[in-house]
């Protein structure tokens, strides 16, 4: 018999196992660990609603349920650190919905003061569960003058000034005097005094001269009127970057041409770009003298022409080298263009022109079009080129092609071409003003024609990065509540990247004080996170070593506190009475936590039969093992009794 079984489970036999078991219904508890809750509750209060909640936890176990704490961020605790810099209550719902999905819910009680200051109101959201809410706080509405809210601009160039509006909101506040003072580095540069009559909200507008470069702070306040008790929100500070001044694009002509106004058009839409128009004995902007040191970029529209109208500044521009964008019509002297440093060259001087349309070259690299761009360029009326016989290096790259009526041509119709640091455009043909009108007149917009042109002339007037090290924080404005992040590469002599360099960052805070960090590059891990900063402008200083040389690169960045719970300390229990409602809940304050209690724990919890299936080798069941250890020990008795052996 044993022999038999043995063999049996040579044989590897499976066995079917069903279990059934029953689930818990679950009853999530959300606290509301904002700074908000902190500012208008105090501890002893905190510590008697914790009181209840425990009392609360004990008799819903007892009644059968699975108890879960949670705080706004989803981490699971019952004594949440009141920190939070900012309230998601919607968020704060999903995440308990999205943790515990496929659970049964009896319930979510929600302790919050009803204040959410960022993310969707969560009245406008369904929930799979009923919410009951505990409202805590003061909703008595308080004396208040808090600043809501700055808008500025982050950049700045210098010797330009730029405007601040600060926007002060009163409550339970009238007829006041209010003076708002703004301050850069502990001296007051401007202060607005108004009377606010019986305005809830008044806002203030200051013109600010751009002058030192780099990260600058200015401090805002407004003065404090009595009986206001959260005065913290009375004072703000904002970063703005100032940069020493926009890129200047030039444009040159022999005379005016609705090309030029085309092109101004996608010019004048960037505010980091500066225009300079020059049509010799027509238009000059601006009229002082520009030197050609200080363009990044010069449009040549039909220039050098043949009258010879814009020769001496074309050849002051090439003399220096400036990157250039060529546009070719009837006025150009291509005879003079042959004969210079550009990526074209023709055999003779063409006479007669074609009719051409353009097509998009998908494979371009140097920057991307869009398809929507690329479908509306490819339906723009003919341009004029010349016809002839033109030559471009293998080193050019055409942005469009020609098309001859239906036949579409590998000759290019715009290309670029970068040759010893200098970056060079020619467009064949001019009537570029009739694709944008065209395309204005099919659509209402002309975005296909601003795209293309806009990123040919960002990608003409930036000067490439070849430093072989780079290094910088991700952006240029931190919050306190989140790590400054620095990202570093490391290139070899082919511009290639390369790993395991050891990066040493120099962090120096305004006060003087310098923090070292280290750590070392590898493939998919060169950044960097530096926690802990507090508010202010910092200076950086990273350095590796490269083939035995020190490369460094030096900057700014700024820390920001973050006061978004300060602002509003009122709590909204019309809010949490809507959102009880809405879901099949009840609202709760803590003067009837008894009703709470009584109300939470009346119904029996009803849990949920679940049936797990596995399959086991018969081999590994254990009472197997002991039954056959059984078998054995009996056949052996009996064996030996009789005298079998």
């Amino acid at each position: 018999m044993l022999a038999f079984l043995l063999a049996f489970l040579l044989l590897g036999p499976i066995v079917r196992q069903i279990t059934n078991f029953t689930e818990k219904p679950l009853f999530v508890i959300v606290r509301d660990n904002s700074g908000s809750v902190t500012e208008a509750t105090d501890s002893v209060t905190r510590d008697a609603i914790s009181r209840e909640l425990r009392d609360l936890t004990e008799s819903l176990e007892e009644k059968g349920y699975e108890v879960a704490f949670t705080d706004l961020e989803g981490k699971e605790t019952a004594e949440p650190v009141f920190n939070a810099r900012a309230t998601d209550l919607h968020r704060a719902l999903e995440n308990v919905s999205n943790k515990y999905e496929g659970k049964k819910f009896g319930g979510v009680l929600l302790v919050s003061d009803g204040i959410y200051n960022t993310g969707i109101s969560p009245l406008f959201a369904n929930y799979k569960f009923p919410v009951h809410t505990l409202g805590i706080g003061d909703t008595t509405q308080r004396t208040d003058v808090a600043i809501r809210n700055v808008a500025f601009n982050k950049l700045a160039y210098q010797g330009n000034k730029f405007p601040i509006r600060v926007e002060v909101v009163l409550k339970g506040v009238d007829n006041q005097r209010l003076t708002v003072t703004l301050q850069h580095k502990g001296r007051t540069i401007d202060q607005q005094t108004r009377d606010t009559g019986n305005e809830s909200f008044v806002s203030y507008d200051f013109q600010v001269l751009a002058e030192e470069q780099g990260i600058q702070k200015y401090d805002i306040a407004v003065n404090v009127v009595s009986g206001e008790t959260n005065v913290r929100n009375n004072r703000t500070t904002i970063f703005v970057e100032v940069v020493e001044g926009k890129k200047k694009i030039a444009i040159v002509a022999p005379s005016p041409h609705p090309d030029i106004k085309a092109l101004r058009t996608v010019i004048e839409q960037n505010a980091n770009y500066e225009l300079i128009l020059e049509i010799p004995g027509v238009v000059k902007e601006p009229r002082e003298e520009i030197a050609v040191q200080d363009v990044d970029l010069v449009i040549f529209h039909q220039s050098p022409d043949r009258q010879g109208r814009t020769r001496a500044r074309y050849n002051e521009f090439m003399k220096n080298r400036n990157a250039a964008f060529f546009i070719l019509g009837a006025q150009s002297d291509l005879a003079l263009l042959a004969r210079e440093d550009v990526p074209l060259e023709m055999e003779g001087v063409p006479r007669d022109y074609d009719e051409v349309t353009p097509v998009v070259n998908t494979s371009f690299s140097n920057f991307s079009v869009s398809a929507e761009a690329n479908s509306v360029v490819t339906a723009y009326p003919p341009v004029s080129v010349p016809f002839g016989k033109f030559n471009f290096p293998l080193s050019a790259r055409p942005l469009l092609y020609q098309q001859i009526g239906t036949v579409a041509t590998d000759k290019p119709l715009l290309a670029v071409e970068e040759r010893n640091g200098r970056k060079i455009a020619i467009m064949m043909g001019e009537g570029l003003w009739r694709w944008r009108l065209d395309e204005f007149e099919q659509t209402g917009r002309a975005e296909g024609f601003d795209e293309l042109f806009g990123k040919l002339i960002q990608y003409l007037a930036t000067s490439d990065d070849r430093r072989r090290f780079r290094s910088y924080p991700i952006k240029q404005e931190f919050s306190d509540v989140e790590p400054v992040v620095f990202e570093s590469q490391v290139y070899d002599d082919i511009f290639e990247p390369v790993y395991g360099n050891t990066i040493d960052i120099e962090v120096t805070d305004d006060q003087g004080k310098v923090n070292r960090y280290t750590y070392v590059t590898s493939p998919g891990n060169i950044r960097y996170q530096i926690g802990g900063l507090r508010e202010g402008v910092y200076r950086y200083r990273s350095q590796t070593e490269i083939n035995g040389r020190k490369e460094e690169v030096r900057g700014q960045f700024a820390v920001v506190t973050q006061l978004i719970e300060l602002q509003n300390l009122t709590a909204d229990f019309d809010l949490l009475r809507k959102l009880a409602a809405n879901t099949g809940g009840k609202f709760y304050t803590t003067n009837n936590f008894e009703n709470l209690h009584a109300d939470l724990t009346q119904k029996e919890a009803t849990g949920v039969i679940r049936s797990e299936e596995t399959y086991n080798a018969l081999i590994n069941l254990r009472l197997l093992f002991w039954v056959l250890l059984v078998l054995a020990g009996v056949e052996w008795f009996f064996r030996k009794y009789f005298g079998a052996y």
